[in-house]
């Protein structure tokens, strides 16, 4: 038996429940990061950087204490306003603690065995907070995508899941053929319709999957992209700028937990 399975035998709610709280601590880092990275790479004044200044109101600059800190928790003790100013926070801070803590605790729950769990965990760290900042700022910065290829690289060259060369081919084949498209998309219609950020992100998730992934990768975030502009066009009438990266984030998950799960199905 492997230890995550005798993890879950002999803790059936504890081993989930405690993951869940990791992930809930790991969610709140990962909203720093994708709160602040964007001004890091912009160079804009105040930014700081992922460690200093202390967690504050951008508003009253009200420094957090100890228990306004707490992930999920707080959020919803202040009623997601500030305690001094009473300016709202962000929904997506407590989404992104939520999100991460039922999703580690999800996985936790069936993964196969650790190394599986914790590349999962590994990649969903790095996607999450890319996801956010394309969404929200049409960037997908170098300071994430390229520790992400390389994290794909190193898992596989100790003979995780992939031989290390399908990991090297899939690094370059993704690149390559969004870039590609990019330059074609451009010759035909003398527009941008995908930026250098997307080709990055999709080598890394070439690393981590495989060339022989790429199709599905591709084809799951064509898929989900064309769902997802119909449904914010819906919303919104007024010409609508896509991000691709929030779609091949999800479509990178989705596969990659298929291939390292596919045993328990």
């Amino acid at each position: 038996m492997n230890t995550v399975a005798l993890m879950r035998e002999v803790y059936p709610v504890g081993f989930p429940l405690m993951s869940a709280i990791f992930g809930g601590i790991v969610g709140s880092f990962l909203g720093v990061v994708a709160e602040r990275v964007p001004g890091m790479v912009m160079e804009e004044e105040g930014s700081g950087n992922l460690l200093f200044p202390a967690s504050h109101c951008p508003v009253c600059q009200h420094r957090l204490s100890a228990w306004e800190n707490i992930p999920l928790v707080s959020w919803l003790v202040l009623g997601g306003r500030c305690r001094r100013c009473r300016t709202a926070i962000p929904l997506r801070i407590f989404l992104i603690e939520l999100f991460s803590a039922l999703f580690c605790g999800i996985t936790a729950w069936c993964a196969p065995d650790i190394p599986s769990l914790i590349a999962v965990w590994l990649l969903a760290a790095f996607l999450l907070p890319l996801a956010m900042i394309d969404w929200r700022h049409q960037l997908l910065p170098d300071c994430l995508t390229q520790p992400l290829l390389w994290a794909g690289l190193l898992f596989h060259a100790f003979g995780y899941s992939l031989a290390l060369r399908d990991a090297l081919f899939g690094a370059v084949a993704g690149y390559l053929s969004l870039w590609l498209l990019y330059w074609a998309f451009r010759l035909f219609t003398g527009r941008e319709g995908l930026g250098y950020g997307d080709f990055k992100l999709l080598a890394a998730l070439g690393a981590w999957c495989g060339w022989q992934a790429l199709p599905a990768i591709q084809l799951a975030a064509a898929l989900s992209g064309i769902a997802g502009y119909f449904a914010l066009n819906s919303l919104n009438k007024n010409n609508l700028t896509i991000s691709f990266g929030p779609y091949l984030s999800f479509a990178g998950i989705v596969v990659f937990i298929g291939q390292q799960f596919a045993s328990i199905f």
